[in-house]
């Protein structure tokens, strides 16, 4: 069996939300080393048996392994890729801000205090995706219930049901785009089914429009969240920010990057992180990972590495270089990472601007976290002005 030895610090031994056992690595060379590393992966080869994550349908337990899995994953980037493209986006980016112009437009019309989750938060990331998509906004409501159930960490059923439903919901749209298709992506990836029906069947188009959907405004929302809590909780880098527009790259580059203190939202004595298995036997240090085992890159603690943040920390909107490991790093780098930055971009752009006394309206020790869930996130965001 293949050993690919690390001379680093060891991992540590910790347990998953859902219970099982796992090392835990947040030196930030490691993880980033591993994030590339071709042994570690989603798929194992007694899925039924291995350590879980936690109880959700979506990444909480490991693939089978399949022969195709490194050309399904090598297929599944090179048809969505053109359409995260920097010069499509830039095309999008209109449209962006006419969105966001108007949520900000709706904001100041509601008058303080306002829960920005619910204003701006999740209706941003939801109407750009569905725009992209091709998903009907007015179906926001269910497919959002439908992630939130889809995302569940803690209850297995309701997280199957969950992603049932949003995968039964795509596969509708994915026939009806078959019939009368459009510029977005689920036509795109129909189009690419008709080129090719045995390697791409419908069913795999369903599949990723609802990784899509998950992840597309999931995500976001919650970093939106965590960029509102941010400014807010420091006014001198708001202030900056506002004086110096040119800022607002490094400034989006350091909300992906920082986290925000609120109350744990997970078990105590258990771990969070990207989950990863082994296929082949890790050598890290004087410890040996052993094929099968679940990894937990810790993205968020290697994030706050003096190999990322030097001898600055905290939050700092002008922080630059910022090499943070939000968005993963090597061939599984997101896909979906223009996207977001583009919408943060135009969103922060803007709402220090007009609303350059935006705050919170309670401590943030009484913001509740959205507990038992993938994305994260916060479950309401009172502000005031």
């Amino acid at each position: 069996m293949c050993t690919v030895t690390y001379m680093t610090a060891p991992a540590l031994r910790t347990r998953t939300p859902a219970g099982d056992p796992a090392w835990l690595v947040t030196d930030y060379d490691l993880v980033r080393q591993l994030l590339a590393d071709p042994r570690l992966g989603r798929n194992h080869a007694d899925p039924q048996n291995a350590p879980r994550y936690s109880e959700s349908a979506l990444f909480g337990r490991p693939q089978p392994v399949t022969p195709t899995a490194a050309a399904d994953h090598a297929r599944m980037r090179r048809l969505l890729t053109p359409w995260f493209y920097a010069r499509r986006l830039d095309a999008l980016r209109p449209r962006v801000r006419e969105l966001v112009a108007g949520l900000l437009d709706e904001l100041a019309a509601a008058g303080p205090p306002v829960d920005f989750h619910e204003a701006v938060s999740f209706p941003l990331p939801a109407l750009v995706i569905c725009e992209l998509l091709g998903v009907p906004y007015a179906d926001r409501a269910d497919f959002r219930r439908w992630s939130d159930e889809a995302g569940d960490m803690t209850d297995q059923q309701r997280s199957y049901a969950g992603l049932g439903a949003l995968f039964g919901y795509l596969s509708e749209l994915v026939a009806a785009k078959r019939d009368n298709p459009a510029e977005d992506v689920l036509s795109g990836l129909v189009e690419a089914h008709r080129a090719d029906p045995h390697d791409l069947p419908l069913d795999a188009v369903a599949q990723l429009g609802a990784g899509l959907l998950f992840a597309g405004h999931e995500t976001t929302v919650a970093a939106i969240d965590k960029g509102v809590v941010l400014l807010s909780t420091n006014p001198d880098q708001r202030a900056a920010l506002r004086a110096d527009p040119a800022l607002v790259d490094p400034a989006v580059e350091e909300i992906l990057r920082s986290d925000i203190p609120t109350r744990p939202a997970t078990p105590a004595g258990t771990s969070t992180g990207l989950a990863r298995w082994a296929s082949a036997d890790i050598e890290l240090g004087s410890l040996r990972i052993a094929a099968g085992d679940l990894v937990l890159l810790g993205l968020h603690p290697a994030n706050e590495s003096d190999r990322v943040v030097g001898d600055h920390p905290g939050f700092a909107v002008d922080r630059r270089p910022n090499p943070h490991l939000t968005f993963g790093y090597g061939a599984h780098f997101c896909i979906g990472a223009p996207l977001a930055r583009l919408e943060l971009r135009e969103l922060f752009g803007e709402l220090v601007h007009r609303f350059p006394g935006l705050d919170l309206a309670v401590p943030v020790a009484e913001l509740r976290p959205r507990t038992g869930r993938l994305a994260g996130g916060l479950q309401e965001l009172p502000v005031t002005w």
